[in-house]
């Protein structure tokens, strides 16, 4: 059995940087050269890493396109999705798919979404795939108070994923 990449492997590896609109490293890993009438590309994809670090989340945020997620290595990772219609639902995605972790989770459009590593990690690896694909005008991030205001009993969570 090979040994499990560290951290600093992985971001040589894949040559990651900091995420634009969050505290994540991250390298785009597709972005189809045909737009759509919106000018947006096709389709797009990421692969981005979480640490340990409680500074280091998928900061909370809403998108007008669908959100696919996949969980690749590393430890589990928590996703919340607060949904248009007033629920919430904590997603684990990972690798024991018997206990429940998930591979693949969607993000639906218009819900807000943030992730972190689940604690007790040291590192989760996901990638993340949309079309039409990311620009950057899409990324509505949001205030702590204003989703606590509607989903109170996601507020400890809430605050973890969202910068003051």
């Amino acid at each position: 059995m090979t040994a499990r990449p560290t951290v600093l492997q992985l971001a040589d590896l894949w040559g990651l940087s900091t995420m634009p609109t969050e505290n994540v490293q991250f390298t785009q890993s597709y972005v189809d050269a045909k737009t759509g009438p919106d000018g947006k590309p096709l389709c797009s994809a990421i692969v981005a890493l979480l640490v340990d670090d409680p500074a280091v989340f998928s900061d909370m945020h809403r998108m007008p396109t669908d959100e696919l997620w996949h969980f690749y290595l590393g430890d589990p990772i928590e996703l919340l999705l607060l949904k248009q219609d007033g629920s919430d639902e904590l997603v684990i995605l990972g690798h024991d798919v018997l206990a429940g972790e998930r591979v693949q989770a969607l993000a639906p459009a218009g819900c807000y979404l943030g992730a972190r590593l689940r604690p007790g990690g040291e590192y989760g690896v996901y990638g993340n795939t949309m079309a039409p694909g990311f620009v950057l005008s899409d990324f509505e991030d949001v205030t702590a108070a204003e989703l606590i205001a509607r989903w109170p009993g996601r507020a400890k969570l809430i605050r973890a994923l969202t910068r003051t």
